[in-house]
């Protein structure tokens, strides 16, 4: 389930406090650089900007996931991280599908994409399963993008 940020969470996370609705190992590095970053910058708080993802039974906020505007030729980054407590139970997958599915619909993106390591192997794995095509890769780092007609495949 995705959700937005809200003024609490951003000043929990950067001010290092916890809160109950939070999985035990949230927020991780990349959830706080995001924090920082967002309300430094709160224009990334708009509708097609970055979300907090919560598991649906327990309601615990388990990672974040988010679009980096502006689009540039009309393609935009997706990037995302799940704490390690709940990997492997597809959240990032379904959460990367589901806004890269919806950033499709914002004036000028024409495409989703998302640069991963290849050492990195369980993103990789995350972009495939959320229907990301793997456009190119060098000897470290692979490139995947999407467009709305992969979506209407699937």
């Amino acid at each position: 389930m995705l959700r937005p940020w809200s003024p609490d969470e951003l000043a929990a996370v950067v001010g290092g406090s916890r809160r109950a609705d939070w999985a035990p190992d949230f927020p991780a590095e990349g959830d706080r650089v995001i924090a920082g970053f967002l309300t430094e910058h709160p224009e990334g708080l708009t509708p097609y900007g970055h979300r907090l993802v919560a598991e649906r039974d327990s309601g615990l906020v388990v990672g974040s996931i988010g679009l980096f505007w502006p689009p540039s030729d009309g393609a935009i980054e997706v990037g995302y991280g799940i704490v390690a407590s709940r990997r492997g139970r597809g959240y990032a997958s379904e959460a990367t599908r589901a806004l890269a599915r919806f950033a499709l619909t914002a004036p000028g993106v024409d495409a989703v994409y998302a640069n991963v390591e290849l050492s990195n192997p369980a993103s990789v794995r995350v972009l495939e399963k959320a229907g990301l095509r793997r456009l190119d890769s060098d000897a470290t780092t692979a490139r995947f993008r999407a467009v709305a007609a992969d979506f209407a495949r699937s």
